[in-house]
């Protein structure tokens, strides 16, 4: 793998602000992505749904969780087609203002008490609107990530960019633990609302680095070229259809660990292991520590030795390692809990601080953005439902092994998907043949 620094023409430090506007927007994708399921699980039903049977109620304020899932494969198409006709830049700041700005109008929201039916219709509403931009948002924050960076440090300055998940899942764990100590009418009134709203200065903190930002140096080269694809998604769709595919399938792992640690765990813990609920979110929270400093470690090491080989070896260790998690989970030692979180988090740290720049590279730069953009989030969607397939096989076998074999058969699936993913070795631009006849 080649070190030598990349011939892009940027300003001094401008691949460090990249990675921390890109940094930015990843947390706060995260932030909006958990407050919005702690909320939905909290509160939601009871302001939104109140006319409906307390089981009912709670189902339907789930479902605007999932609908998010299903609009981000819509603003994917949409955004990585102009991210890849206008850039990068234009449609990052684009996505961080509909992002940030439809969830804070989530916490300004009346309730049904006030507004009758509109109140859940404009949740869902902004529930897509939010879906919608997260669908470009992260794909773009790591191509301009990997794009301004030199070559020898793409894997670190990525990697850091997918940090955010853990910070997001950190800042909104704080803020709803600090606002339940509120009375429950204080908290059911206005305390729900202050995560929401508090979004908008990590929003104006992204938009205030981004709009200072360069351009791509490899878009600004496929445009200098005139290489700009008309249709890019058509482009993508027709020619790279099996990168697409590759590409979701090779996420299957790691988005089917994480929710299995840090959402299944809490059900799985305190329905059939009688562990204190407590003591599984301090395990989250102290893992998710590690995450911040695991993940941008194994993109270094990427750097090193590279991106393939360390992706590959993490995805075995999420094949195998859950057969070891599982018992260390139900041991009843905090310290053997908290021990196996870390042994599957470090695979789990290899595959995400390596991911972002792997992904990246797949597809040529002039439909970069729309591949990337569809191939991460159809492996998102398809890792939605891991809560709900764990919960079934719980319920259906009553043995965990059922769902250590789930986690290991995806396992297999990413391992060969990834083992058959290449990245794009063309130039970055088709150069314009010179004719040498003199006129």
């Amino acid at each position: 793998m080649s070190t030598t620094p990349s011939p892009h023409n940027v300003r001094p430090n401008q691949s460090k602000r990249v990675a921390l506007s890109s940094l930015a927007g990843t947390t706060i994708e995260w932030y909006e992505f958990f407050i919005y399921a702690i909320a939905a699980a909290m509160v939601f039903d009871k302001l939104f749904f109140p006319n409906f049977d307390p089981a009912v109620g709670k189902t339907l304020s789930l479902s605007t969780f999932t609908i998010a899932f299903i609009a981000r494969p819509i603003g994917a198409a949409v955004f990585g087609h102009f991210g890849d006709r206008i850039g990068r830049k234009k449609l990052l700041v684009v996505t961080l203002s509909i992002m940030g700005g439809a969830t804070v109008l989530i916490g300004a929201l009346p309730t049904y008490d006030q507004i009758g039916i509109y109140a859940p219709l404009l949740l869902t509403v902004l529930r897509f609107a939010q879906g919608f931009s997260l669908g470009g948002e992260y794909s773009g924050a790591v191509l301009m990530s990997v794009e301004h960076a030199p070559e020898d440090k793409r894997g670190l300055l990525s990697s850091i960019v997918n940090t955010g998940s853990a910070l997001g899942l950190m800042l909104a764990n704080l803020a709803f633990l600090v606002l339940e100590k509120l009375p429950e009418e204080a908290f059911m009134s206005y305390g729900w609302r202050i995560p929401f709203l508090l979004a908008g200065l990590l929003v104006f903190f992204g938009l205030f680095i981004r709009v200072s930002l360069d351009e791509s140096p490899e878009f600004q080269k496929v445009a200098k070229a005139g290489n700009i694809e008309k249709m890019p998604v058509k482009i993508v769709l027709t020619r790279y259809p099996k990168l697409v595919i590759l590409m979701a399938l090779s996420y299957l792992s790691i988005g089917t660990v994480f929710y299995i640690l840090t959402v299944f765990s809490i059900s799985y813990g305190t329905g059939q292991i009688d562990i204190d609920e407590a003591l599984i979110l301090r395990l989250i929270l102290f893992s998710t520590i590690f995450l911040v400093a695991g993940i941008p470690f194994f993109g270094w090491l990427s750097d090193r030795y590279g991106r393939r080989r360390i992706f590959i070896g993490g995805v075995v260790g999420l094949t195998i390692l859950p057969w070891a998690w599982f018992p260390m989970f139900g041991s009843g030692s905090a310290v053997i809990m908290f021990i196996g979180f870390l042994l599957l988090f470090i695979p789990y740290c290899a595959n995400y601080g390596t991911m972002p720049a792997l992904f990246s590279l797949v597809f040529p730069p002039a439909v970069r953005y729309t591949g990337l953009a569809i191939g991460y989030t159809l492996g998102t969607l398809a890792t939605s439902t891991v809560p709900i397939i764990a919960t079934y096989l719980m319920d259906k076998t009553g043995a965990w092994q059922s769902i250590a074999i789930y986690m290991s058969v995806t396992g297999v699936i990413s391992l060969v998907a990834a083992a058959l993913m290449k990245e794009h070795s063309e130039p970055a631009v088709r150069e314009k043949t010179e004719t040498s006849s003199v006129h």
